[in-house]
């Protein structure tokens, strides 16, 4: 038998820690997606550049900072810094600051560094930060007789042409690879149109806490503030459903489901939410497979044939965690939670009541005894 070295395990982590990414969430699907997007729009660019203005030594058909936005563009679309505005007003604006510094500051050195400080500053105001910015305020510096001859045209002819395509094609490239581009967090709603918080965010931390962390931290992070509340919502989530994992959605589901097929009225499925109150409907094809589901407010003025009313449902598998489908009952739009088989058909039906049953049944009794008293104390009056 091999005896291991004590310190073998440390220096192989230590080792392999050097080429694990940096980037949170990021697989290997998404780093070849990257770049493949990179080479497709960064060559098209420099092609229909090419075929506006023709080719020659003094026609810059793509500038260099557009490969450093392509590398956020495609490597990191949920950035800040890479969304349509940052890289096209972050281009342009950096390179009107170093334009403008070049033509005013004869020495290069001083020259580059009031460019580029004026580009951070310039981008910062108008909400466009952008990185490869900094380079195209050196570019339009130190770019030589090229950009030169270019003048003020520079930062429009080629920069704000060459990131105007790059974005173009970005948006048709993450489009095509449903990736959510320009990325906008999906902050919680109510959806009862009242003036209470989404019930995610009436328990747990709020908004002034993540402002007091950040203030703490005394730390600038590239993440939106508001994806960084949803992850840490998400957290939680995680963290409920790993302390809960010997719940499985067979423990807890409904198993005689009331559905309806998708060749039936709209009358029949009214009848059947209203007669078992109950709130969703799975609706099947002829060979018993989930379609989706329809509710009394698809229902509730129409008439005729059901199966153009199915919304997409939402679906779990019978030996998933069901602390895991939190996410899902508390968004304020879906009710219930289809189980389904291997091959799509319904076997069961988690709702929001059974989902808070399982959560009530998961509490300690300490916890529970001490919940009700302090539910208690805070009614009595004083």
């Amino acid at each position: 038998m091999r005896i291991s070295d004590p310190d073998e395990t440390p220096r192989r982590s230590s080792l392999s820690r050097l080429f694990h990414p940096i980037l949170a969430g990021a697989t290997l699907r998404d780093r070849l997606l990257a770049c493949l997007g990179a080479l497709v729009s960064i060559a098209l660019t420099g092609l229909l550049c090419g075929a506006l203005f023709g080719e020659g030594s003094h026609l810059p058909l793509i500038v260099a900072p557009m490969g450093a936005s392509a590398v956020l563009l495609f490597a990191v679309p949920a950035s800040p810094l890479a969304q349509p505005w940052s890289i096209i007003g972050g281009n342009t604006i950096s390179a009107i600051m170093g334009v403008a510094a070049a033509s005013v500051i004869r020495d290069p050195i001083v020259a580059t560094g009031v460019g580029v400080s004026l580009a951070i500053a310039a981008m910062s105001f108008t909400r466009c930060l952008h990185p490869p910015g900094g380079a195209a305020a050196l570019t339009a510096v130190l770019g030589g007789p090229v950009v030169a001859s270019w003048g003020m045209l520079f930062p429009f002819v080629p920069v704000a042409l060459n990131s105007c395509l790059l974005v173009a094609l970005g948006l048709v490239f993450h489009k095509l690879s449903r990736h959510n581009y320009p990325h906008v967090a999906a902050a919680p709603v109510n959806t009862h149109l009242t003036a209470d918080r989404p019930p995610v965010e009436r328990a747990g931390f709020q908004e002034e806490d993540i402002d007091a962390a950040l203030a703490r931290f005394n730390e600038t992070f590239d993440i939106d503030r508001a994806d960084l509340a949803r992850l840490l919502r998400q957290v939680e989530f995680e963290a409920v459903a790993r302390a809960n994992a010997e719940i499985r959605c067979a423990d807890i589901m409904s198993r005689d489901v009331i559905a309806i097929d998708a060749d039936a009225t709209v009358e029949q499925a009214r009848w059947l939410l209203l007669n078992h109150n109950i709130r969703t409907l799975p609706v099947r094809d002829e060979a018993g497979r989930l379609i989706g589901t329809v509710g009394l407010r698809e229902l509730a003025l129409a008439s005729g044939s059901l199966e153009r009313l199915v919304s997409p449902a939402t679906v779990a598998r019978a030996g998933d965690v069901a602390m895991g489908l939190l996410p899902e009952l508390t968004d304020g739009r879906t009710h219930a939670v289809i189980i389904v088989d291997e091959e799509g058909r319904i076997v069961g039906l988690i709702s929001q009541t059974d989902l808070l049953s399982a959560v009530a049944r998961a509490l300690p009794r300490g916890e529970r005894r001490a919940e009700v008293a302090a539910n208690s104390n805070q009614r009595m009056p004083r």
